[in-house]
């Protein structure tokens, strides 16, 4: 198809930024994770990280559970809070420097093969090529003697991005006319509690806290859920699959980025070059995705609350 429209173009641009916020705020959880909250407790990190959020986003949207769809609402909160929390949690104390996030770079090839084999969507050579790209600039960091390689926190990372990628092929097949940040906030909310007899069992109480540790949770709470998991999801909802399985790539980027600037060493040329690639893997795919489609993908068709659409709508 031809080029797109210059109105086109700004609302690809626009879309495309709010939603890359969502992985480069998820990027940084590494670092909070192993900095600022007490050890040990992943569970409890997870919990309090959804709890609040998602109790304040419900209230806020006043969308009663039982208007929706609940058995899909709770499959959601499972796979893509309570399960990816904990999972990331875990791989952020036993992998560090952020190269938990490094294994985030699956994602996009993940989405692109259930589009594949659920919706009958073959990725064109392009887009396949390019999640391949972005996995090879991956594991050339991998290649780094750097490279701390926990087993646990390994398997963690990979069931973590498994996480990730089904939550949101299924997020956009499942909002249906629930508002956004409804649909946002009764999955954080039922994740945060599916999260909490587990924590409360299996975790010793958390500490004193300090105001380091009130800082970390406050900046989870805040910005890498109230407002990093509306942008995603909306994104989710206007952008090809492809594309935005691409810009999750910001995270590991994000993650690394920051670990070599605020903690340190600096990075090797062969971290430095797969950072490099993982960039140019990201700018591809979204090109192949975005001069080729609308910018509200046909290939999963959804119904968009008018709350959602209104032009004060989660401005940036």
């Amino acid at each position: 198809m031809g080029a797109m429209i210059p109105g086109v173009r700004r609302t690809v641009l626009k879309d495309t930024l709010l939603t890359a916020a969502a992985p480069a705020i998820w990027g940084t959880t590494y670092l909070i994770a192993a900095e600022l909250l007490p050890p040990d407790r992943p569970l409890t990190a997870a919990t309090i990280r959804t709890l609040p959020a998602g109790l304040a986003l419900v209230l806020a949207t006043r969308f009663g559970f039982l208007r929706g769809s609940p058995g899909r609402l709770l499959v959601l909160a499972v796979i893509n809070i309570s399960a990816f929390q904990a999972l990331l949690f875990i791989a952020a104390e036993r992998l560090p420097g952020g190269v938990a996030a490094v294994v985030g770079a699956l994602q996009p090839l993940f989405l692109l093969l259930l589009s594949w084999i659920a919706d009958h969507v073959r990725p064109t050579y392009l887009a396949l090529g390019s999640a391949l790209l972005g996995v090879a600039g991956m594991a050339l960091v991998f290649a780094s003697p750097d490279v701390a390689w926990d087993p646990l926190g390994i398997v963690a990372a990979f069931l973590g991005t498994v996480c990730m990628a089904a939550g949101s092929f299924l997020s956009r097949r499942w909002q249906g006319s629930i508002p956004l940040l409804a649909f946002a906030g009764w999955q954080i909310l039922l994740g945060g509690l599916v999260l909490l007899p587990f924590a409360f069992a299996l975790e010793a109480p958390l500490p004193p806290l300090s105001s380091r540790h009130v800082t970390g949770y406050l900046y989870l709470i805040l910005v890498g859920t109230l407002i990093a998991y509306p942008l995603w999801i909306r994104g989710l909802s206007r952008l090809p699959p492809g594309a935005v399985g691409a810009l999750n790539l910001i995270n590991p980027v994000t993650a690394l980025l920051l670990g070599w600037i605020l903690i340190g060493p600096g990075p090797t040329t062969t971290e430095l070059v797969g950072v490099l690639i993982v960039l140019l893997s990201i700018g591809v795919l979204q090109q192949s995705n975005t001069t080729t489609r609308t910018p509200r993908a046909a290939s999963f068709p959804i119904k968009v609350h008018p709350a959602s659409s209104h032009p004060n709508f989660l401005k940036p």
